[in-house]
């Protein structure tokens, strides 16, 4: 299978928004955010944060299979870092090494005017902490029971980073 990966721009959103609402749908737990969450997000809004932030695709034959976006913190105190958010890989395409790819492109962004990269996930998603691990993240910390599934139900998060330079 050969992805291209590239950096997505607003002319991507329905694409972009159509992955991230099926993987909401089909994989709730790996996200921190809820699909009724983002049900009524437009193409103009999706747009103007892709406008807006360094976000990198997989596609393969025009057909976006994986993303991860790249937001820098602001503020003279906080500039030297920046986020790794919205991970996902369509279930087609995992286990090839596209996740590899986009957080190893991710990661090559950061560098470029950051010190620092950091994300978070929940703690149970083993495989997630497996890929952010190989490309040399560290848990540094842990917020328990930082997202509720059910009325009962809380998951600790894992905060990660990467030392960039």
């Amino acid at each position: 299978m050969t992805i291209a990966i590239r950096r997505l721009g607003a002319h991507d959103a329905r694409a972009y928004r159509a992955l991230r609402a099926f993987g909401l749908r089909q994989a709730p737990d790996a996200f921190r955010v809820a699909p009724e969450d983002e049900q009524h997000e437009t193409e103009a809004s999706v747009a103007q944060r892709l406008g807006g932030h360094a976000v990198f695709g997989g596609e393969r034959d025009a057909t976006l299979l994986g993303v991860a976006g790249v937001t820098g913190y602001e503020g003279a105190k906080l500039r030297h870092r920046a986020l790794l958010w919205g991970m996902y890989v369509h279930p087609d395409a995992r286990g090839r090494g596209l996740a590899d790819a986009l957080v190893a492109r991710a990661i090559e962004h950061a560098s470029l005017d950051h010190q620092r990269l950091l994300l978070t996930l929940a703690a149970d998603n083993v495989r997630a902490l497996r890929l952010y691990e190989r490309h040399g993240f560290v848990v540094y910390g842990r917020e328990l029971g930082a997202i509720r599934r059910g009325p009962d139900v809380y998951v600790d998060e894992l905060l990660m980073s990467r030392v960039l330079r």
